[in-house]
């Protein structure tokens, strides 16, 4: 099975943080998933399962493009 989510995936939850921002990013993968609210940068680890009812839609994916450093 591929995993679905990646390091560094900007992800809309169906509900918003009490901020008001619905964006998170992935910050680690696994049996649990940390992320990292793009509005505050409260960061929240929660399992899998929990994550993947959470997620509404990936917004933005990770490419390794995003990492290239700007001359």
């Amino acid at each position: 099975m591929a995993d679905r989510y990646r390091l560094g995936d900007i992800v809309e939850f169906r509900k918003p943080h009490p901020c008001g921002s619905k964006e998170w990013e992935v910050m680690r993968t696994g049996a649990d998933f940390r992320v990292k609210c793009l509005g505050c940068g409260h960061q929240v680890m929660m399992p899998r399962p929990k994550f993947e009812k959470s997620v509404k839609k990936i917004v933005k994916p990770f490419t390794s493009a995003d990492t290239s450093a700007d001359d």
